[in-house]
Parts: C-alpha cells; sequence; structure tokens
C-alpha cells in the first residue's frame, strides 16, 4: 500500500550531518496463515515496510550525473601505478591495483561512439523489486579504451554480441539509481525511447 507524505521517511545533511525526518519504520498488523486441508494456523504474515538510507559517498558524482545525461567513469593517474591510465566503467572510487584515489573523467562521448554489447541474456522473470519492464535484456557493455564491462539494460533493440550501441538517460524524472542508464541500439529514434529518457 502506498506511504502518505507524513509516513515516508526523508534525509536531508545539514552541517555535515544527516538529519531524517518522518517514519522509517512501519509496521502492519499481522495476518494469520491457515491450511485450507486441515483448517490449523500453519503461521502469520509479518508485514514491515523500512525506507533505507544507501549514501553514495564518492559516487554521488557518478548518480547525479546520469540525470544530467553525462556518463561519468574513473582513471588511475598515480605515476607508480602499473595500471597507470586505465578508465574504469563502472565507476571506481579507488584504483584495485594501486588503492590511490582515482581521478573523474567524462565518458559520455566515447559510450556514444565506441559502446557495443559484450555479451547479454534476456530474461522474463525478476526479483521481488523490478521496476524494469519485462522481458529485460541485460547486456555487458564494452567501451574503446576502456579495462572494464559495465552491465546495463538494452531499452530497444535487439542484443547482438558486438552490436553498437547508444546510451540513453533518465533526465525527466531521475531516479538517482542505475536503472537511469540504459542503451539503445544505433538508429534508434527519440520518439522510441522508454518515458523520461533522453540521448
Amino acid at each position: 500500500m502506498p506511504k502518505t507524505e507524513n509516513e515516508k521517511g526523508f534525509v536531508e545533511i545539514i552541517n555535515g550531518n544527516y538529519k531524517p525526518r518522518g517514519k522509517f519504520h512501519i509496521i502492519e498488523k499481522n495476518q494469520p496463515i491457515f491450511n485450507k486441508d486441515t483448517g490449523k494456523l500453519a503461521g502469520v504474515t509479518n508485514p514491515r515496510d523500512m525506507t533505507y538510507i544507501h549514501s553514495y559517498g564518492g559516487e554521488a558524482i557518478f548518480f547525479e550525473s546520469l540525470s544530467k545525461g553525462k556518463l561519468m567513469a574513473t582513471r588511475c593517474d598515480n605515476e607508480k601505478c602499473g595500471a597507470k591510465g586505465s578508465i574504469f566503467e563502472p565507476f571506481r572510487i579507488y584504483c584495485p591495483d594501486c588503492l590511490r584515489k582515482t581521478t573523474v573523467i567524462d565518458l559520455t562521448d566515447i559510450a556514444k561512439k565506441t559502446a557495443k554489447i559484450h555479451s547479454f541474456i534476456i530474461t522474463h522473470r525478476s526479483g521481488a523489486f523490478n521496476t524494469l519492464p519485462l522481458p529485460i535484456k541485460f547486456i555487458n557493455v564494452e567501451f574503446e579504451g576502456v579495462v572494464t564491462i559495465l552491465m546495463s539494460v538494452l531499452a530497444v533493440g535487439d542484443p547482438e554480441i558486438g552490436k553498437h550501441i547508444i546510451p540513453i538517460f533518465n533526465t525527466k524524472n531521475p531516479t538517482y539509481t542505475i536503472t537511469d542508464l540504459r542503451f539503445v541500439t544505433e538508429g534508434t529514434k527519440e520518439s522510441e525511447l522508454p518515458a523520461g529518457f533522453t540521448f
């Protein structure tokens, strides 16, 4: 059941501290579970509604940039690292080789020009909290010059290994999560994009 505004949990940061307000835990009345064959009590439901606070820390720029139509990545610039110059997407705050803080870079243009499907899987069922339309075309995306592979979703078109794809962004009603980034096959028209998404 949807929460009212008084039942929602909100968080602000004031003077460097998290300031939660509202309700983050709502307990609903238990309901008995009866065995229809025997008429005997078998258990109870235990409904709980919880709101979690997920803090992004150094990854906040990645999620905020998606809402602005930008795909950010990171690069190791440590002169003493054997992986110097390596670009990471998904975004990594620290280089996995030298553990030094990475440099944030804009990968949007490279992604638009060089993104291609590395591998894919199509699923017709999903978990309880799925918000993606079924069937889901999960894709692993590779970019020229990037040493890692990004998992995402193909929103328009049929997946095929090696096919060139274009990133799209939920800029009209962002969720500030990874689902604000999806991909479409080359040649997709703006009118074919999911609601709220732009190139």
